[in-house]
């Protein structure tokens, strides 16, 4: 749904750009650093909106290559405190058995009283 609705937001914000952009057809002067040139204002504004819309979808890129690397590193890291935690538990038990024997002084007290 989410997706959807970004879907949607983003057509409404191309349309609203494209009619903007129609509305603005005159010629205008961009300078650049060498030099000077006249250029529709039309077409200047989709390139903006196009050089916009790319590097917001680089910085996009970029921030979800970054998130599913640390995701595979915390599933790695993960999954070796898991292997530590069951180790452990599986010492705790085998220690737990050797304590639940009754040892040889125990034995012959039992025996004692009996």
């Amino acid at each position: 749904m989410k997706f959807q609705w970004n879907l949607l937001l983003g057509l409404l914000f191309a349309i609203i750009i494209a009619i903007f952009a129609v509305f603005n057809v005159d010629a205008v002067q961009v300078n650049y650093v060498f030099g000077k040139a006249q250029w529709p204002l039309v077409l200047i504004i989709l390139g903006a909106a196009l050089l916009g819309a790319v590097v917001s979808g680089f910085v996009a890129m970029f921030l979800s290559f970054q998130s599913s690397r640390r995701i595979k590193e915390l599933m790695k890291e993960m999954t070796t405190k898991e292997l530590t935690i069951a180790a452990q538990q599986n010492e705790i038990a085998e220690l737990q058995k050797y304590t639940a024997l009754p040892s040889n002084d125990e034995v012959i007290i039992e025996n004692k009283n009996v």
